[in-house]
């Protein structure tokens, strides 16, 4: 029986612009091994970050005045998946939106290389849903169900692999 080898990644794939269309989201809630059907996802959208800032005037200074930073500050992280069907994160959202009960968890969503390797990662902690929306149903049409799920999270960390 012989191992997996970890796949080795040439100069190109290292220092190439990076495609964004091979990623997983991992939920890490209670020390629970996380479930392979809440990795995939069609979408991801919000990572980013912005320092806030403040104006301070200088007295008698009239030409320009100080901004100085006071903050960061982050928007919200936006998953979209075709509707999954006994899905755990589905019942986190649902406990949310339907009994108002939350268990933030961190979320860590990693972009992959071809060969499946870690390229970047985004950590974000103490994530809990504040939106679920489902699309339109629609009879004329022949088009998934796409579940959008939102999150807010008090912190983001960058991580590059």
């Amino acid at each position: 029986m012989s191992t997996p080898s970890i796949p080795r990644l040439t100069l190109e794939e290292h220092t190439g612009p990076a495609l964004g269309f091979r990623f997983a989201v991992v939920f890490f809630a209670g020390g629970v091994v996380p479930n392979p059907i809440d990795i995939r996802f069609q979408r991801v959208s919000g990572i980013g970050a912005t320092v806030d800032t403040m104006t301070i005037a200088e007295g008698g200074q009239n030409l320009y005045s100080h901004r100085v930073p006071t903050r960061v500050g982050y928007g919200n992280l936006v998953l979209e998946r075709g509707l999954v069907v006994a899905s755990p994160l589905n019942v986190e959202f649902n406990a949310a939106m339907s009994l108002f009960k939350f268990a933030p968890s961190n979320v860590i969503v990693t972009l992959l290389s071809e060969h499946r390797a870690p390229l970047a990662a985004w950590l974000f902690l103490k994530a809990y849903p504040v939106r679920w929306a489902t699309a339109d149903l629609d009879a004329s049409t022949e088009s998934l169900v796409i579940d959008t799920l939102e999150l807010a999270y008090t912190r983001m960390q960058a991580l590059r692999i």
